[in-house]
């Protein structure tokens, strides 16, 4: 259990944690989230790996032979113009990009990437990240990585055990004093219903919509997992859109600037879907009631 709660006038602050595989991924999962919450508290990113494999996805720069050698550099610089812009903390945990593997067969991950290492590695050093920020809230990837990406895998076990295991005071001493985590959300920002309604209002106002193949593809994800994520809470970031895209345009190996990314436009979107959602995966605190929605990932937390 949280073991800080105050007395005094004051309620304790408010701290979130969000654990991403790759920087970019906190500005397209819960961005609009982490800015919300660090403007009441303090919210801390902890991007697992470097992105050192990413490729460049931008075409105005992927002729800059200079970015291309220097991605890892470059990548670092990003980050931390997507953290200013969130207004959040970030800490890297050092891993190695492992890189999305294609082919038949696929061929191996890179030796010592984050997807190979063995899995006490991670763990211990997001358990020290849990001990020392003390989050009541965690945010990380469900159990397909929200995609099947290695790394956002392994980011959903690493997250998931570092969690258990930053509780232990048997585990990892030299990591702190033991921390209880709360509750867990899955982000599940990218869902087949949130695709649908966007693209449905896009034409409706005579737009045209990007979302096409995205909302095929994403329906045979969900229809080969036999289900698809149900939120239970819906954070409105609306606000929080223009933090939200400043974070997206600063990864800009990452993110083209006139992609889907910014197709939608801000006020319709605001009116459609104004939300983030996200899945509670753990919750030492209760659940909301059947059928009922959170508004507040800090809902029922005592003392805040």
């Amino acid at each position: 259990m949280i073991s800080e709660v105050e007395t005094g006038l004051a309620a304790p602050e408010r701290r979130l944690m969000a654990v991403h595989a790759h920087p970019d991924d906190e500005a397209s999962k819960g961005a609009g989230m982490s800015a919300k919450y660090a403007k009441t508290g303090r919210v801390r990113i902890v991007t697992l790996t470097g992105g050192e494999r990413g490729d460049i996805l931008n075409p105005a720069l992927q002729a800059d032979t200079e970015i291309a050698q220097h991605i890892a550099r470059v990548r670092r610089s990003e980050m931390a113009a997507a953290a200013a812009a969130l207004g959040v903390e970030h800490v890297w945990l050092g891993f190695e990009d492992s890189g999305f593997p294609t082919g038949d067969p696929l061929p191996p991950l890179p030796a010592g990437s984050f997807a190979t290492v063995p899995i006490g590695e991670p763990v211990r050093e997001l358990v020290r990240q849990i001990r020392e920020f003390r989050p009541q809230v965690l945010t990380t990837y469900d159990e397909q990585g929200g995609y099947p990406h290695p790394d956002h895998i392994r980011a959903h076990i690493v997250s998931m055990m570092a969690v258990a295991a930053a509780s232990d005071a048997q585990a990892y001493p030299e990591c702190g004093d033991p921390w209880q985590v709360s509750k867990v959300y899955y982000d599940i920002s990218f869902t087949t219903p949130r695709i649908m309604a966007l693209q449905e209002a896009m034409l409706a106002a005579g737009l045209e919509s990007p979302f096409g193949g995205w909302l095929e593809r994403h329906k045979k994800y969900d229809s080969d997992r036999g289900f698809t994520r149900v939120a239970d809470a819906r954070i409105d970031v609306a606000e929080f859109f223009p933090q939200r895209d400043a974070a997206l345009r600063a990864h800009a190996t990452q993110i083209d600037p006139d992609g889907f990314f910014f197709a939608v436009p801000r006020d319709l979107e605001a009116k459609v879907w104004p939300w983030e959602e996200f899945e509670l995966a753990l919750s030492t605190v209760g659940r909301p009631e059947p059928g009922q929605i959170e508004h507040d990932l800090f809902e029922r937390i005592p003392g805040l």
